[in-house]
Formats: C-alpha cells, sequence, structure tokens
C-alpha cells in the first residue's frame, strides 16, 4: 500500500535512506551522504502532503516525494514541456532488502499515475550521473535524459535530468 507519510515516520524513512546510501556507497556510487537526505528536508515534504511511503505488512519498505514544486537548480534544465503542471519525483528509495522485487516500479507508477490525474504535462526528476542502474531504470519508462545539474552538498559529480511527457 502506498500513502502519505506521517511526521512521526521519519526517524524510520531516515533508517532507510541511510541503509540505501550504505547500499549505494558499497557499490562505489556515492550518490547521498550525511547532508543528503536529511530529516528537516522530509519534514518539508510531509508539511507539503508530499512525501508517501510504501508498506507492507505494517513496515515502511520504501519512499518516495512527489512535488509540484522546482527546485532552483532545475531553472537552467532545457526541458521538453512549459515549467508548469508538473511533477518533480525525488527521494525514491526501496531498502534494500527489499530491492530487486518491482517495488521502486510500483512507486514510480504511483507517481505518473498521480500526474496523470493533476492534469500535469510531464514527470520530472534527476538522478546520480555514477548511478547507471537508476539511468537504465527511468529510461526503460520513457524518460528521456535532458541535461546535468549539480548539487555540491551532495557530490562533484553530476546528476542527469530526465523528464517523461504525459501528454
Amino acid at each position: 500500500m502506498i500513502r502519505q507519510g506521517k511526521i512521526f515516520e521519519i526517524p524510520e524513512i531516515l533508517a532507510i535512506t541511510a541503509a540505501c546510501s550504505k547500499h549505494m556507497i558499497e557499490k562505489d556510487i556515492f550518490q547521498w551522504n550525511q547532508h543528503y537526505p536529511s530529516k528537516q528536508i522530509f519534514e518539508k515534504d510531509v508539511d507539503r502532503s508530499e512525501l508517501y511511503v510504501l508498506e507492507m505488512a505494517g513496515q515502511i519498505i520504501g519512499t518516495i516525494v512527489v512535488s509540484i514544486h522546482r527546485d532552483d537548480e532545475y531553472a537552467q534544465v532545457d526541458w521538453l514541456t512549459p515549467n508548469k503542471d508538473n511533477i518533480y519525483v525525488h527521494r525514491l528509495a526501496v531498502h534494500p532488502d527489499f530491492q530487486g522485487k518491482g517495488f521502486a516500479r510500483k512507486l514510480m507508477d504511483f507517481a505518473e499515475k498521480h500526474a496523470r490525474e493533476k492534469g500535469c504535462l510531464s514527470v520530472r526528476l534527476d538522478t546520480f550521473s555514477k548511478n547507471q542502474r537508476n539511468q537504465r531504470f527511468y529510461e526503460a519508462r520513457g524518460y528521456q535524459k535532458l541535461g546535468d545539474i549539480i548539487f555540491p552538498k551532495q557530490s562533484e559529480h553530476p546528476f542527469h535530468c530526465y523528464e517523461l511527457v504525459l501528454q
């Protein structure tokens, strides 16, 4: 079941993102670190009603942020659609114990369905340039790679921006 995340669940969500971070670092993917994702950013996601969790048998195993807010870093990207009526996906995470079982796909299906129901033009996101598994995942879903942005607190390497046009 996918549902909105609650403020009191943030420690559990942070445990999932920490496990994902450790799992990625073991594969030489330095995408997340002690600065990101943070408790404060998840609190903001909850305040905006944009944080969702994937729950199985009463346990949170994944999370996704489905946002209408465009981060300032995205201003430099030459998007395929106008900068209105877009959904931005952030902080997609599935606990490593549950990866490879279609749960990330289920979370993205949810985000894309949400965007269609809201009449959005597209779904936009970024993924780390050194995370080829994520790039293949999004490209297989029809997302087009458009340009790069930098998050200096996360990495010296760029993040690729992707967009899926819905209409």
